[in-house]
């Protein structure tokens, strides 16, 4: 499904050119959902946004589905991957209300009005259609989430891209989106790519994990080595000690 080479991702020019992803190559598989975990300001969200095509500082070559993709993507690209961002308040436009919000991208994507599909993207993600008619600040942190990701799902992408979706959350609404989010991978044969600084959430989700530091990829892990503490580089071993499994 995802197929990374020698991805670079830098900012500024000349003397101020700084690297913050620097030659990373990965894959994913179809229906595998990778965990990408690192400290804050190590680029995991950067390498996402490029994969999303919301960045374009970037050289390499990415290919999406077996499509390669560049910098500027046509809306048949932007249809292999959405994003589900980590503020569920942030990526809402406030004075827009929620039937409005999951109407825009089939509006924009020139799918028609997005008007008919907006009460079963709803209820897909456990939200009554009634909620179509309220402002996201009515709705809690969770059900904002679940808001978001029923905006990436109502273009029927194959991939999503999540970007600690999670964090922002109080802890006891955290799993009931994780559990959303493994249950409509399951329905719809979706492929995930999850970045996050919490050891807990990509163990519980992932089939495979990276582990990024310094814009580069410095391990792999499996939920085995996860779930003993085993690991091959001392970065790594010191997340998963810090971590609270």
């Amino acid at each position: 499904m995802i197929q990374v080479k020698n991805l670079i991702v830098s900012f500024g020019s000349g003397d101020f050119r700084r690297k913050v992803v620097k030659d990373v190559s990965f894959y994913v598989s179809k229906g595998e959902t990778l965990g990408i975990i690192g400290e804050s300001g190590c680029g995991k969200s950067t390498l996402l946004r490029s994969l999303a095509g919301l960045d374009r500082h970037w050289e390499g070559s990415i290919t999406l589905g077996e499509k390669p993709v560049g910098r500027m993507r046509t809306r048949e690209e932007l249809l292999l991957a959405q994003m589900v961002f980590q503020d569920p308040y942030a990526s809402l436009h406030p004075r827009h209300r929620i039937g409005r919000i999951l109407a825009e991208p089939l509006k924009a994507m020139g799918l028609g009005a997005g008007w008919d599909k907006v009460a079963d993207a709803l209820r897909q993600v456990g939200l009554p259609p009634q909620f179509a008619e309220r402002f996201p600040h009515q709705l809690s942190g969770g059900q904002r989430q679940r808001v978001a990701i029923a905006r990436a799902l109502i273009l029927e992408p194959p991939l999503l891209l999540l970007d600690e979706p999670t964090s922002a959350l109080d802890v006891s609404v955290q799993a009931e989106v994780l559990n959303l989010l493994s249950d409509l991978k399951e329905a719809h044969n979706l492929t995930f790519v999850l970045v996050s600084h919490d050891l807990a959430v990509i163990s519980h989700m992932c089939d495979r994990i990276l582990v990024m530091k310094d814009g580069v990829f410095v391990d792999e892990l499996s939920q085995e080595d996860v779930r003993v503490r085993r690991t091959h580089s001392g970065y790594a071993q010191t997340l998963l000690e810090a971590s609270l499994l």
